[in-house]
């Protein structure tokens, strides 16, 4: 299967090879487990945490650790978000994604064809939700992202593909720079 990946955090070149899996988790996974401390600690005591601000490192954990939750259970057939490459079905969404990036400011080098031998999800971006301190409400929500029906209020999805596997960067399509 060909995608296209805007190419960020790290540099890659034609014909580099890598695999995402359970086993070798993406960055995604790092950050996420980087926050489990207060995580645990906010699911043991959520009334200290009403009306407290959390840092979006924080929201994006309680999200993504509730979507892998009801990914596991109810929908393993589908690539983790903390195992899975997040790639474009058309070189323009990549284009789109790329420079969005690069306009806030997140490292970004290049739009790259790639060949990806595993499994693949098309998601809604829009479903991603921020984390709250009730974990039956980011359960609630990750029910949602994995059954990716319509958008209730009535909004295009912004689709986002994740893939797993065995991955290729096959060719390099635009470079892309931070001043953009």
């Amino acid at each position: 299967m060909y995608f296209y990946h805007v190419v960020s955090d790290r540099p890659k070149q034609v014909g580099q090879r890598f695999v995402l899996n359970e086993k070798n988790p993406n960055g995604v996974h790092d950050r996420v487990y980087a926050q489990m401390s207060i995580v645990e600690d906010i699911y043991k005591d959520p009334k200290k945490y009403e009306g407290v601000e959390l840092t979006h490192e924080v929201d994006v954990a309680l999200r993504e650790l509730a979507l892998e939750k009801v990914r596991k259970e109810k929908y393993p057939q589908y690539p983790s978000r903390m195992a899975a490459l997040y790639v474009s079905k058309t070189y323009e969404e990549a284009v789109r994604w790329g420079e969005y990036f690069a306009r806030i400011g997140r490292p970004t080098y290049c739009v790259a064809k790639i060949n990806v031998n595993g499994n693949c999800y098309y998601g809604d971006a829009y479903k991603c939700f921020d984390g709250t301190i009730s974990e039956e409400e980011n359960l609630r929500l990750a029910e949602i992202y994995w059954q990716n029906g319509q958008n209730n209020d009535g909004h295009e999805p912004i689709i986002e593909v994740l893939v797993d596997g065995e991955i290729e960067i096959v060719e390099i399509l635009k470079e892309i720079n931070a001043n953009i």
